[in-house]
C-alpha cells in the first residue's frame, strides 16, 4: 500500500505541476496561507458586529463543500477522465491493467486525496489563522483546535461524497432514493430546529467544547461513512452498454436561432448522455448552496431583513459562474484542430451554454426566495445572482480559457480571479444591503462580463493550446 499511495501522490503532483509550472503551483499552498493570515487580523474588528461562533461556522461550512467537491471526483471522474483526459494513464483507473484489486487502489485514492488536498488546502489556511493568533487576539489552543476541526470538517464532505460515488456505481435509482430521503430528513430537521440545526454539525460541536469523547465519535462517525464506501465499491460500472437515441437534431433546432448552435447542441448533449450534468447540479450546485443558506441564516440577526437573501444571490452567482467549468470538462481543443474551428469559437460556444443553463441559479435563488418570505426581492435577488454569474463566468474565461478547472491551481490566475470578483462582490453586496432594489443595478455587470469574453476569444486564439 505504501507504495502505490505514493506513486499516486506523485502522479497528482506531475499532473498539476505539468499544467502550470512547478514553481506556480507551488506557491497555492503558501497563498492560501497569507489570505488566511492576513484575514486573521480582521477579527478583532469583525467580533463586535459578528460572533466569533458564528464565524467559525461558518469556516466549517466552507471546508464541508470543499471536502465534497473534492470527493465529487470520485462521481463524476470516469466519465470525465475518459472524455477530457482519455490520453493520460492514471493510475485510479488501471485495475484491468495491473494485479491489483479496484478497492485495493480505491482505498490508495482515499487516502492519496485527503493528505494530498490536506496539504493543499486544510493545513495552509489552519496555519495561517494558528501563526496569526499572537495579533487577533485568539488563543494557541484555540487555533489548533480549529486546524483539527477543519481537517475533520473536510473529511466529512469527502467520504460523504465517496459513499454516494459507490452508491452511485452499484445503482444510480438506489443513489437518487438516498439523496432524496436524505434530503427530506434534512428539510423536515431544518423546519423543526430552523438554523440552530447547523450547531449539531459534529466538527463544529468538538470546536465548541472539546473533549476526548466527541474527538472519538466523530472519529468513528467518520470511519463508519469510509467502511461503508469501501465495502459497497465496486470497480465495475452497471450498465456497460448504453443506447442513446438522437438528441443532438432537436437541440440544434430548438437553439437554432444561436450562433454557434451546433456547438452549443453537442456541449448539451454532452452534459445529458454522461449524467455528469445531474451529478453537477447536485452535487457541486444544489447540496452546497443548501449548506450555505443554513449557516448564512444564523447570521440573520446582524443583517438588514433583506440581507440574507441578497448575500446568498451573490454566493449563488458565484457558483453558478462554475457552470463554464461544466461544459469545458469534457473536451479539449485536440478534437478540434483538424476542423475549421478556433479557440475563440469554442470559447464564444462554451459562454453561450454557461448563459443558457443560469436558468439553474436563478431558479434556485427563485425558490429559495419564496421559501424564505422574500418573494418580493425575488426580482432584484435574481437579476444579482444572474448579473454576477455571468460576469465572473467572463473572468474565468479570460483567465483560464478553456482549462478554468485545472488553472484555478495556478496563483497568479486565482489571485487574479480573487481580486477582479472580490471588488464587484464587496461593491454589489454593500449596494444591495443598503436597498434590495438597488440590486437591479447590478445588470451593469453584464457589459464588463462581455467585454471579458471578447478579449478571452483574442487573448486564447494567440496562444497555443496545451494539450488539456
Amino acid at each position: 500500500m505504501p507504495e502505490l499511495f505514493m506513486r499516486m501522490m506523485k502522479e497528482e503532483w506531475r499532473m498539476h505541476s505539468t499544467i502550470f509550472g512547478q514553481v506556480s503551483f507551488a506557491l497555492f499552498p503558501f497563498m492560501i496561507f497569507g489570505i488566511s493570515f492576513m484575514g486573521s487580523f480582521l477579527l478583532p474588528y469583525l467580533r463586535p458586529a459578528l460572533p466569533i461562533g458564528d464565524l467559525a461556522l461558518a469556516v466549517h461550512a466552507m471546508f464541508l463543500v470543499l471536502g465534497a467537491m473534492v470527493g465529487e471526483f470520485g462521481l463524476m471522474g470516469n466519465e470525465m477522465m475518459n472524455r477530457r483526459f482519455g490520453q493520460a494513464s492514471l493510475l485510479a483507473y488501471s485495475a484491468r491493467s495491473l494485479p491489483l484489486s479496484g478497492r485495493f487502489i480505491f482505498v490508495n485514492f482515499v487516502l492519496k486525496d485527503t493528505v494530498y488536498y490536506f496539504f493543499l488546502w486544510v493545513l495552509p489556511f489552519g496555519a495561517g489563522y494558528v501563526a496569526a493568533t499572537p495579533f487577533s487576539g485568539a488563543s494557541f489552543s484555540s487555533a489548533l483546535l480549529l486546524l483539527l476541526t477543519l481537517a475533520l470538517a473536510f473529511m466529512w464532505g469527502l467520504c460523504t461524497v465517496f459513499l454516494l460515488s459507490s452508491v452511485y456505481v452499484r445503482s444510480r435509482a438506489a443513489c437518487g432514493v438516498l439523496v432524496t430521503v436524505g434530503g427530506l430528513l434534512f428539510l423536515a430537521s431544518f423546519l423543526l430546529k430552523g438554523p440552530a440545526l447547523a450547531l449539531l454539525f459534529p466538527p463544529y460541536m468538538l470546536y465548541c467544547g472539546f473533549s476526548w469523547k466527541m474527538l472519538l465519535s466523530t472519529c468513528a462517525q467518520l470511519a463508519a461513512i469510509y467502511a461503508l464506501s469501501l465495502l459497497l465499491f465496486s470497480a465495475e460500472e452497471t450498465g456497460t452498454t448504453k443506447v442513446h437515441g438522437d438528441l443532438f437534431a432537436p437541440f440544434l433546432a430548438r437553439f437554432g436561432f444561436l450562433q454557434q448552435s451546433p456547438l452549443v447542441a453537442k456541449d448539451l448533449v454532452d452534459m445529458y448522455r454522461s449524467g455528469i450534468g445531474i451529478g453537477q447540479a447536485i452535487f457541486s450546485f444544489a447540496i452546497p448552496l443548501v449548506l450555505i443558506w443554513v449557516f448564512l441564516s444564523l447570521a440573520g440577526p446582524f443583517l438588514p431583513l433583506h440581507g440574507p437573501i441578497m448575500l446568498f444571490s451573490m454566493i449563488t452567482g458565484v457558483v453558478g459562474s462554475t457552470i463554464y467549468t461544466w461544459v469545458t470538462e469534457f473536451d479539449s481543443f485536440g478534437p478540434y484542430a483538424c476542423l475549421p474551428i478556433s479557440v475563440s469559437t469554442l470559447i464564444q460556444s462554451k459562454m453561450t451554454t454557461c448563459a443558457l443553463l443560469q436558468v439553474l441559479p436563478g431558479a434556485f435563488i427563485a425558490i429559495m426566495a419564496v421559501l424564505s418570505g422574500e418573494a418580493e426581492n425575488l426580482l432584484p435577488a435574481v437579476v444579482l445572482c444572474v448579473s454576477f454569474s455571468f460576469y465572473a463566468a467572463g473572468v474565468m474565461a479570460y483567465l483560464c480559457g478553456l482549462s478554468p478547472s485545472v488553472l484555478v491551481y495556478d496563483v497568479k490566475v486565482l489571485f487574479t480571479y480573487l481580486v477582479l470578483d472580490g471588488v464587484v462582490f464587496a461593491i454589489f453586496s454593500a449596494v444591495s444591503l443598503a436597498n434590495p432594489l438597488y440590486a437591479i443595478s447590478s445588470l451593469l455587470l453584464l457589459l464588463p462580463g462581455w467585454g471579458f469574453v471578447k478579449a478571452a476569444m483574442r487573448r486564447w486564439d494567440a496562444v497555443d493550446p496545451g494539450g488539456y
